[in-house]
């Protein structure tokens, strides 16, 4: 029998495995002659061996036993390339698993593949000069986001059902949005990151892009919960996917603040997207609030700091190694060079500080907020980012750093604040995929998952991009 790769959610796969529909080993089968077919280059390591080893011997009572599912780059597998997409790691291997990996493995998950991400995570889409290039499924031209780029080119191309990614100014949200995924930025803490986790700059999640909403629900079941080496992992929450659906929205406030008053979007998305908001805020009985949104913007400020982190990444390497890096991450990097200093510290903190009070502001008088994915659909996958929307000029309206920085000014917010965000497919333009964002306060991502239920329900999205489409 031929089998060909799973193009339903994960669930469905377990569901089909318990049924005698299909097998792991088939299924992991066609997924790895998947991705050596694929153009996508989604994938920066086949694990082929050891992935045809774990389906023979699947568990699939397991909550995801026999679900081949792929692992982003930045994250620790044991034996695979710990090279954060960097040619000046290019030898490196990870000695340990990440604490996610380690239960998804104890939930029979197998790890079939390493997916491709930019160099450190360090811009909204995929390409380095160690991996060259991802390509978006719905058209190989554009790219999939970043920083899970190679994850969401992987699921969204019918290749894998599910795959990880992490999430420290969008890297869940804007890869799903532009490829058409459900993608969930839980409340900080809520997986934990160990071992070894950085903590600073204090904004970085993880957890997976998927196909549905009960995959992601089903993923914090097996992956939520503390863990000593993450000082600042959330105590343990059951019952998210036999709890979907049961939490009552009706009079929950919703804002709609498509550009969260910071960010110049798409003017057809901008009116796809309050058409979306307006029919789930019927569909749930939610109560429509008028409440202002306005985030401040830290220009270069928060972006200099940041590099705080990648300095530490190389050490003593930098700058002799300034000539292997991408030009975004050299850039920036001179620049914070350049540009660092005590006040720009002290700036940075001020300006989290700000973002807190001014969400927290808003979440006095609402319970959600509505608001785009991404400012446009997505760009070139060789970059660079984009300087345009439509057929505004950003350079012209808000000023060269402004302008670049617009492609992550939706995302952000919640990354700083810690506030749990998703993103749903909300329809297509050009037959490129966008996404809704809403933003929940901390800890209520069971009310976000019920509200994208509804969603699902009633603006329902493939899957995966068109078969047509997917190289």
């Amino acid at each position: 029998m031929i089998v060909e790769p799973w193009t339903g959610d994960a669930c469905s796969l377990v569901d089909a495995y318990r049924d005698g529909v299909v097998s792991p080993l088939e299924v992991t089968e066609a997924a790895l002659k998947a991705i050596a077919d694929s153009e996508l280059n989604a994938f920066s390591l086949v694990d082929d061996q050891r992935a045809l080893d774990a389906a023979v011997n699947a568990d699939i009572s397991l909550p995801f036993g026999g679900v081949p599912m792929g692992i982003k780059e930045l994250e620790a597998v044991e034996g695979w390339p710990d090279t954060e997409a960097s040619l000046v790691f290019a030898d490196r291997v990870y000695e340990f698993d990440s604490t996610q990996v380690t239960r998804l493995r104890a939930a029979g998950a197998i790890l079939v593949a390493q997916t491709t991400s930019p160099e450190f995570g360090g811009i909204n889409a995929t390409y380095s000069r160690i991996h060259g290039v991802t390509r978006n499924p719905w058209n190989p031209e554009r790219t999939p986001g970043g920083s899970s780029g190679g994850t969401a080119a992987a699921v969204a191309g019918g290749i894998l059902p599910i795959a990880s990614g992490s999430d420290g100014g969008g890297s869940i949200r804007i890869p799903s949005g532009f490829s058409g995924l459900f993608g969930l930025k839980a409340t900080y803490g809520r997986i934990p990151r160990g071992p070894r986790v950085r903590h600073e700059p204090l904004t970085v999640t993880v957890g997976c892009l998927s196909r549905s909403v009960r995959d992601t629900a089903r993923w914090l079941d097996v992956c939520s919960g503390p863990d000593s080496r993450d000082t600042l992992s959330l105590a343990r929450v059951d019952g998210w996917e036999t709890g979907l659906g049961t939490h009552n929205l009706e009079g929950k406030r919703a804002v709609i603040a498509i550009d969260l008053g910071s960010a110049v979007v798409e003017e057809r998305m901008t009116g796809y997207l309050i058409e979306l908001c307006e029919l789930l805020i019927e569909t749930a009985k939610l109560r429509r609030v008028d409440v202002a949104v306005k985030f401040p913007s830290s220009g270069w400020t928060w972006a200099i700091s940041n590099n705080v982190g990648t300095k530490a990444t190389l050490g003593d390497l930098y700058p002799d190694c300034a000539e292997d890096l991408t030009r975004e991450i050299k850039g920036s990097m001179k620049m914070a060079v350049e540009r660092y200093s005590l006040e720009v510290a002290a700036a940075a903190e001020n300006f989290r500080i700000d973002m807190n009070e001014a969400m927290a502001n808003v979440f006095d008088e609402a319970d959600f907020i509505f608001a785009a994915t991404n400012p446009d659909v997505a760009f070139a996958a060789e970059g660079p980012m984009p300087t345009t929307v439509g057929d505004v000029d950003l350079r012209e309206t808000l000023g060269m750093g402004k302008a670049i920085s617009n492609n992550g000014a939706l995302t952000i917010p919640a990354n700083l604040t810690g506030n749990p965000a998703i993103s749903v497919p909300a329809g297509t333009i050009g037959g490129l995929p966008f996404g809704l964002q809403i933003i929940g306060r901390h800890h209520e991502e069971p009310l976000l998952l019920d509200l994208a239920l509804v969603a699902e329900r009633e603006n329902p999205w493939p899957l995966t991009a068109p078969p047509s489409k997917t190289p």
